[in-house]
């Protein structure tokens, strides 16, 4: 049985005193792939050395995250276009827009965002969308680049049944995490009316934690027990619900 867990903070400060063996951990139960978004270039170097350790498991994103859309932006969106043009990633992300911390910057989180999509399409690559308080402004920006190549996976999908339908026509997958286990998570109440081909799953380790580990670290271990909620909301066996969402992340990162 081989689980993806589709976004985690691997090179988080949370995994200091544990990263390798929190990683083993993972592989231990079967999550043998990891999908690490980018937040800003702070964080480039300790993306390439986990990669370094782990080349067979671990596959990497690039790109600026909304809440690191700050005075320095352009500065940030040089660097994500100079290390697009060194060498391989698997998705611009995580790209967006966060309106829950701070709304001072929304007009160049637009920016960016749309900025980034473009990227994506030049690189033909996925996107990974980081969508917080924000679905009209998201999909506000998504329409307007609405077209064939614009593809990838809506990060930690919150949304009600209509904007997973509308993210869905968009050519977006559904990252469905801890949130799932929530009991006001509310996301379980119609998930088993999307067909599994839309869905992935995903941690966002450290962050996000599922019952019954809800409000402590999460870790990419735990990708088996979102996939364990999913196969009781789809009456699936486990190792069904595995095999699809894995397929489903080949489609979207090419490997």
């Amino acid at each position: 049985m081989i689980l993806t867990d589709t976004h985690t903070h691997l090179y988080s400060d949370e995994f200091d005193n544990d990263r390798i063996d929190m990683i083993q951990r993972a592989i231990d139960v079967g999550v043998s792939r990891f999908f690490v978004p980018s937040i800003d270039s702070s964080y480039t170097q300790k993306m390439y050395d986990l990669e370094a350790k782990f080349p067979e498991n671990i596959f990497l994103m690039m790109g600026l995250h909304p809440c690191y859309v700050k005075e320095n932006y352009l500065e940030e969106l040089v660097h994500v276009e100079t290390e697009l043009a060194k060498r391989k990633f698997y998705a611009i992300g995580e790209i967006g827009i966060d309106l829950f911390w701070d709304k001072s910057f929304l007009k160049q989180q637009q920016q960016v965002f749309k900025h980034q999509i473009q990227l994506a399409k030049k690189h033909k690559l996925a996107i990974n969308i980081h969508c917080r308080e924000a679905f009209d402004e998201v999909f506000e920006v998504l329409d307007s680049e609405k077209s064939t190549d614009l593809f990838g996976i809506f990060h930690c999908f919150t949304g009600d049944f209509g904007q997973a339908e509308r993210a869905i026509d968009l050519n977006m997958k559904l990252g469905i995490g801890g949130v799932a286990t929530f009991k006001n998570g509310k996301i379980d109440q119609f998930l088993n009316h999307i067909d599994l081909k839309h869905i992935v799953l995903e941690t966002d380790s450290p962050y996000l934690a599922p019952v019954p580990h809800r409000g402590k670290r999460n870790e990419s271990s735990y990708t088996k027990l979102v996939a364990e909620k999913l196969a009781q909301i789809y009456q699936l066996p486990l190792e069904e619900i595995a095999r699809i969402t894995t397929e489903n992340s080949k489609v979207i990162f090419g490997i």
